[in-house]
């Protein structure tokens, strides 16, 4: 599994058997191999990106110090 943190977008998270798990350990559903989870806070989907952070003009690209 790999975690990618996009520049000024979601997290994209992919590899086999991919779970979301809420606040109470509850899965929500998903199936794919990957999924993108919103960074933003405005998507209508919480938590997955819908891509509203691009209207919003979200802005982030974090780098390691």
């Amino acid at each position: 599994m790999d975690v990618s943190v996009r520049d000024n977008g979601p997290y994209v998270i992919r590899g086999e058997d991919v779970k979301i798990l809420d606040a109470e350990g509850n899965e929500l559903p998903w199936e794919g191999r990957g999924v993108a989870l919103c960074r933003c806070g405005q998507s209508d989907m919480k938590p997955f990106c819908d891509g509203t952070h691009s209207q919003v003009g979200f802005e982030s690209a974090p780098r390691p110090s």
